[in-house]
């Protein structure tokens, strides 16, 4: 076998094997993407939002340390007083579900849970 010949067949082994790493089925990911929630400019950015049961939205206090909280009234869920940071809550039964911010009841926003 020629050196041009070795390359050559070297060089087609490569392809064949990039190519079968790359095909296949796709394993799929059964992780969601993070759902976030800004608070800042006393409102909830998005204001509503829709996840999977067992999903959990993240709110991020971000409104230069004005106090903001997260109440679900209905659910009995309330959130911490706080100006930073951020507060995690995980929806486990479907259903739509609207909060509150304590110190500023325009501030609304709603959960959407769907199976």
């Amino acid at each position: 076998m020629s050196v041009r010949t070795g390359v050559t067949t070297l060089i087609a082994v490569a392809a064949v094997f990039t190519l079968t790493s790359c095909g296949g089925e796709s394993q799929g990911s059964t992780e969601q993407a993070p759902v976030e929630i800004s608070v800042k400019n006393l409102a909830y950015s998005p204001n509503s939002v829709t996840v999977h049961t067992g999903q959990t939205v993240t709110w991020i206090f971000e409104d230069q340390g004005m106090p903001h909280d997260v109440v679900f009234a209905e659910l009995g869920i309330k959130s911490d007083l706080q100006g930073s940071g951020t507060y995690s809550q995980t929806f486990d039964k479907a259903g739509t579900f609207t909060y509150t911010c304590t110190p500023h009841p325009n501030m609304t926003g709603t959960i959407i849970v769907e199976e």
